[in-house]
């Protein structure tokens, strides 16, 4: 067993960055059995040095680049965020040499390409399984254990606090508004959520997820993307009618066309899930996410997706396998982008929808709108049409939900568009998209 330490820098004093410091603190001896030498803490990088943090004060810095530059520093575990100053800190490491394991879903997403290089060029790890559903192993499945597969899809959900919203409208017959007050309440909400309910942590996993399992350099600005917020209650009351749940999904495919052609297609959006479908259960704050490969099937992996703990477990994972490439001299995997695919515009894109609107309640109406979704070539599975009535309970018109065989999202839109336009349709409540059936 080496007598040489490995040193480690730790940036970013949080809820994570607490958990790892204490993980390394505390199981310093099993640690040191696994990796083959003892990890040692150099030192904490924090935008503001105190004494109350919890650890000893002259392990704190304020000088990230000081700290990162150190002869005595190994591996750089970056755990501050946002892209900036984190983008800054990364590249000083690797380009020094030293090793990086990161959390930093944001920055991975936009700047995987740059770091990839960096470490390559240093001939260094650049480690970011915690950055994509916290505890759950998703990256090293895709980079080492399916290796030698290829993957076709890669569906899950990744973001726990609109998992917790749209769960508690489910549950409950909350409104959005309500369910999103109760989740700031519990903690499970930012003071600002407008990242997570609009989808933009999710499709920054997204391109993470894509990039990897594809081969491709994807970029968050390449991932089609629409939040939760205009899901309401009738929506689900919809959805259960229909034997389905509604979930936010991160999707990432592989597309091939008539000829032959591959491209690339990663999106996230709410979708109508079939109740038998495994991630139809999955709820609360939990993630869950689904691979399917040409060899090995279908692949779930579920727990926790977030939180100081659950995090810190994979940040000390992917710690331990840099350590150990410090050890024995190998490295972990590189960035993998041969395939260079194209990415799919979310037009291309064929799925079901359910279409919710508001109509006049008079003869000829469900022929008309069935004449719209007809000429746009849209086929219908399933129409549920149900009177409505004012606050005085007179009758004030019909609603219609059409559910549709797959169809281009091109052409979907352009239905949408038309129906609007008609005289008898009063209000398009709502589209959704429907995973997890082939029909």
């Amino acid at each position: 067993m080496s007598e040489k330490p490995i040193g480690v820098a730790v940036l970013g004093l949080g809820n994570v960055g607490t958990e790892v410091v204490r993980i390394i603190e505390e199981s310093a001896a099993d640690l040191e059995a696994r990796i083959g030498a003892p990890l040692q803490l150099r030192g904490i990088g924090v935008r503001r040095v105190a004494n109350d943090r919890g650890v000893p004060e002259e392990l704190l810095t304020d000088d990230i680049e000081k700290l990162v530059s150190r002869d005595d520093v190994d591996i750089v575990v970056e755990l501050m965020g946002p892209v900036e100053p984190a983008r800054k800190a990364i590249m000083a490491a690797l380009e020094r040499g030293k090793s990086v394991v990161t959390a930093n879903k944001a920055l991975m997403a936009q700047s995987t390409g740059e770091l990839a290089q960096a470490a390559e060029k240093a001939r260094v790890d650049l480690y970011f399984e915690a950055a994509v559903a916290g505890a759950i192993p998703v990256i090293r499945p895709l980079t080492q254990s399916l290796a030698g597969d290829s993957v076709v899809r890669v569906a899950g959900i990744v973001n726990g606090t609109t998992n917790y919203i749209l769960s508690a409208m489910n549950d409950t017959g909350a409104s959005y508004e309500s369910a999103l007050a109760d989740a700031s309440a519990l903690g499970y909400a930012e003071a600002d959520p407008t990242a997570d309910v609009e989808g933009y942590d999710a499709a920054a996993k997204a391109a993470i997820l894509a990039s990897i399992a594809f081969h491709t350099r994807v970029t968050a600005d390449d991932v089609y993307r629409e939040g939760i917020t205009k899901v309401s209650a009738e929506d689900f009351a919809s959805a259960k009618a229909l034997g389905c749940n509604i979930k936010l999904l991160a999707i990432c495919e592989r597309l091939v066309s008539g000829k032959g052609k591959h491209r690339v297609s990663a999106r996230v959006y709410p979708a109508l899930v079939p109740l038998d479908h495994p991630l139809a259960s999955v709820n609360g704050a939990f993630n869950a996410v689904v691979v399917e490969a040409e060899a090995a099937g279908r692949l779930m992996f579920y727990g926790q997706g977030a939180g100081g703990a659950p995090t810190a477990s994979a940040v000390m994972g992917d710690l331990v396998m840099a350590a150990r490439n410090r050890v024995q001299g190998g490295r972990g995997p590189r960035e993998s982008k041969y395939a260079k695919l194209p990415i799919a515009s979310i037009g291309a894109i064929p799925t079901r929808y359910y279409v919710n609107m508001n109509v006049k309640d008079q003869p000829g109406v469900l022929s008309a709108v069935a004449a719209e979704f007809s000429r746009h070539e849209v086929s219908i599975a399933e129409v549920r049409q149900e009177g409505m009535t004012d606050p005085e309970g007179e009758p004030c018109g019909a609603r219609i939900v059409v559910v549709t065989h797959r169809a281009t999202d091109a052409a979907l839109s352009d239905t949408v568009k038309a129906l609007a336009e008609l005289d008898v349709v009063q209000d398009i409540n709502s589209v959704l998209r429907m995973e997890g059936s082939d029909s």
